[in-house]
């Protein structure tokens, strides 16, 4: 008895000794030819650490048994493996094999691959279209307060106004397509909410924002209809590896403060994380048109946003996610037209995201992801007189529900295949003259991307949905890339897409002050034309032919099928890329807003119907050179064709646009016009220019740049009122924006001071409301615990 009792406590003894022991994980990250890859991301569960620069990495208070090691570099496939850890040190090397990503290097100063999107499974890097990627580093260098003013830098995307819903409509535009064809997404998942069809994209601050991905082309295999013509996915920070607490203030003109800050920490024994980030903005707003109108184009606003996320590994094979984002925004607006007529109008708007994910591993090859996603957006707008009579109420409120599950397969070297099905619901709570208030749709996916032969890799992908109201539909995608020579690789892809009418086009009635004129939904276009009578508002002559065409009609979906060709050069040190691509997007049944009446007071009443084809096509270049470490320059071109092809059609047929075109400033008729005479779609600059040059003198830890943009000339207004653009209507004129910026690190790089001079030339055009003039900024960040 007593020896047994002996034996136990010795075992009781080691045991314990085992547990005591601290658990290490080492090794070298190497290439296929031995030579070791510096800064090479490696994960162990949640925690993250780069590799030297010999190669080595190394975990400490690692935990015996089964873990997953997940390895990344830039310009490597990922690895991931399953290893067991039985001795107190553990040694385990890994190689990493080459890949070439195709993605256009947007000065990628320091892109971490480790930190991808973690509440996704797609890969960026399968993307079929083109795709530009915005690092962290390089947001910091320009100064960047909004994600607006961060992608309106890049090569063939614009910041537009929507000259038809007024100074508060901004959107995006990428080659040739419109806001409303661009999806807005954050961490993968969508925004919603949208003044006039534009999803102003100076809503979200890039303060806690990790990188940027933006998709040129059809990318509604994996979003859906609303990518017809792309994405721009923000991915916000994700891994944590040490308790931080991180602030910025940034000061200039217009009285603009941006003030962030950002907190994280390893919780429960590093098993789980918390991350928070806190923003405010506030801007006195400004005005473009200081000639006619007293007070500002671009409204004044204070902004308030918060988010907040929880993640914790239960084990090597499953992962929680949980997030909380909200934010607020009001601005106040008065305008003063003369004639005794002045405006007041007050925006409240707030949306509320919450994301909930969780992955499972089944082995080195297979993972699983359920998504659940929900949104609100809620806009109150009042317009009063200064007087204080009532103009317009309009109160809209959208709420999206969107479950998704995802499932990936990755054979290394060889295949990797992501496939999804899920479902959303939409809903209103605007107060309409209809009982239909949601919209229900289901959809399934699948892409693979298969390593055919060492030198070509083919991609294909089938897109399945449902939609209440607008049937099913499956649309295909497929892209090959071919690698001509080591250093040259040509790629094509196709796709194609449809997009169902959003709630906005078919319920929501809105008022717009700047412009007198209101926007119906074409589903309660009827009746609230009727209700309109009823009040004495608006009588039949009022009306246009063209409501006696649409009324009552139900909207189109639309269609598209985009191409894209590049060709992409590359040496092998990585000094030098350049990319030559020519696209083609032809849509058909593309809804537009048509005007159907003005009421008694003369406000104009538009509606939407679909007109029946359209097309962008062009061709964009782009370069990234670095001849020395520390100074990149890149540049980039992009040549635009935006038109309707109905307008063509009726020119060369002698139809209703082949009137004899009109010089209102002459006042004379010249000749019956050709198809040529048309100059495209409002908006759309035929030509477009960036150059950027970023330098960095590591004696100082001092960094600088310049930036340069060039816009064409783009139709703003039909003058000569024959139903299209032409060369004597009014146009914005082609202009430049050059912004320069200045930064040094004090504190062992912990604090930064950055100055930026925005705008430089002062380019100002009444026409152009969103554009402020010249803008001098201040900035200043500290951080308690350097992560980068």
């Amino acid at each position: 008895m007593k020896n047994r009792i002996i034996i136990l406590y010795l075992l009781l003894i080691s045991t314990s000794c085992a547990f005591a022991q601290e658990v290490v994980l080492r090794g070298k990250i190497t290439d296929p030819e031995g030579r070791e890859l510096t800064k090479a991301t490696v994960g162990l569960g949640l925690r993250r650490v780069l590799s030297t620069n010999e190669g080595f990495y190394e975990f400490k208070q690692a935990a015996l048994g089964t873990v997953i090691l997940e390895v990344s570099c830039i310009g490597f496939k990922t690895r991931i493996d399953t290893i067991k850890l039985t001795h107190t040190i553990n040694t385990y090397d890994v190689v990493l094999e080459k890949k070439d990503t195709n993605l256009e290097n947007v000065l990628v100063t320091r892109q971490r691959k480790g930190n991808s999107n973690a509440e996704s499974l797609i890969k960026i890097e399968n993307s079929i279209m083109p795709v530009t990627i915005i690092d962290r580093r390089t947001i910091q260098l320009m100064g960047s307060r909004r994600l607006d003013e961060v992608v309106k830098e890049q090569t063939g995307v614009a910041i537009v106004n929507d000259v038809g819903s007024g100074s508060r409509s901004v959107g995006v535009q990428m080659q040739g397509f419109g806001s409303e064809y661009v999806l807005v997404l954050i961490d993968g998942q969508p925004m919603v909410g949208r003044n006039g069809g534009s999803f102003d994209l100076s809503r979200i601050s890039v303060s806690n924002v990790e990188r940027i991905e933006i998709t040129k082309g059809a990318a509604s295999l994996l979003y859906g209809g609303d990518a017809l013509g792309g994405t721009i996915n923000v991915i916000t920070r994700h891994n944590i590896t040490a308790p931080q607490l991180y602030g910025t203030v940034n000061y200039g003109t217009n009285n603009t403060l941006d003030l962030s800050v950002d907190g994280e920490a390893p919780i429960l024994k590093n098993k789980g994380s918390l991350a928070l980030n806190t923003n405010y903005y506030h801007t006195d707003g400004f005005n473009t048109d200081q000639g006619n109108i007293k007070g500002t184009t671009a409204p004044p606003y204070d902004s308030y946003g918060a988010q907040a996320r929880f993640r914790y590994r239960f084990n090597p094979h499953n992962l929680l996610s949980v997030m909380g984002r909200g934010s607020m925004r009001r601005s106040f607006m008065n305008k003063d037209f003369g004639v005794n007529f002045q405006t007041q109008d007050v925006l409240d708007e707030y949306d509320i995201n919450l994301s909930t994910n969780f992955e499972h591993i089944f082995n080195t090859r297979w993972k699983s992801m359920t998504r659940y996603y929900l949104t609100r957006y809620n806009a109150d707008m009042s317009v009063t007189l200064s007087q204080g009579d009532s103009l317009n109420q309009t109160n809209f409120g959208q709420i999206l529900h969107r479950l998704e599950q995802q499932v990936s397969y990755s054979l290394e070297n060889n295949l990797d295949v992501i496939s999804g099905v899920g479902g959303t619901l939409e809903t209103i709570d605007q107060n309409i003259l209809n009982n239909q208030n949601s919209i229900t749709s289901y959809f399934a996916y699948s892409q693979a991307n298969w390593q055919l032969f060492n030198h070509l890799e083919v991609s294909g992908g089938l897109r399945y949905d449902y939609i209440a109201k607008y049937g099913w539909r499956l649309d295909p995608s497929m892209a090959l890339k071919y690698k001509i020579l080591p250093v040259l690789t040509f790629k094509a892809a196709y796709g194609t897409a449809f997009k169902a009418p959003d709630m906005r086009k078919m319920y929501q009635v809105s008022y717009n002050p700047a412009h007198n004129n209101m926007m119906v939904g074409s589903m309660v276009l009827r009746n609230t034309i009727n209700e309109m009578m009823e009040k004495g508002q608006l009588s039949q002559y009022e009306l246009e032919p063209v409501y006696n065409e649409i009324k009552g009609l139900t909207l189109n979906a639309e269609m598209s099928k985009s191409y894209n060709f590049s060709l992409i050069f590359e040496t092998l040190n990585k000094k030098i890329r350049t990319e030559v691509s020519a696209f083609y997007h032809d849509i058909s049944n593309q809804i537009n807003p048509v005007l159907v009446g003005q009421d008694i007071q003369g406000n104009l009443i538009y509606s939407y119907r679909n007109n029946a084809k359209a097309y962008y096509k062009g061709t964009e270049f782009s370069l990234s050179y670095v001849p020395v470490p520390n100074l990149q320059f890149s540049t980039g071109y992009q040549y635009l064709i935006a038109k309707d092809k109905t307008v063509g059609d009726e020119i060369r047929e002698g139809g209703k646009y082949y009137a004899p075109l009109f010089d209102p400033i002459g006042g004379t008729v010249n000749y019956n016009p050709t198809a040529a005479d048309y100059w495209g779609i409002e908006n759309r600059s035929r030509h477009m220019f960036n150059t950027r040059v970023f330098y960095t003198y590591q004696p100082w830890d001092a960094s600088v740049n310049f930036r340069l943009n060039f816009r064409g000339k783009s139709p703003f207004s039909d003058k000569n009122a024959n139903g299209y653009m032409d060369r004597y209507d009014t146009f914005v004129r082609d202009h430049y924006l050059v912004h320069a910026g200045l930064e040094k690190k004090f504190f062992e790089k912990n604090m930064s001071v950055r100055c930026n001079v925005e705008n430089i030339l002062n380019f100002i055009d009444r026409k152009v409301p969103s554009q402020p003039g010249r803008m001098f900024f201040v900035g200043v960040s500290y951080n308690l615990s350097d992560w980068r």
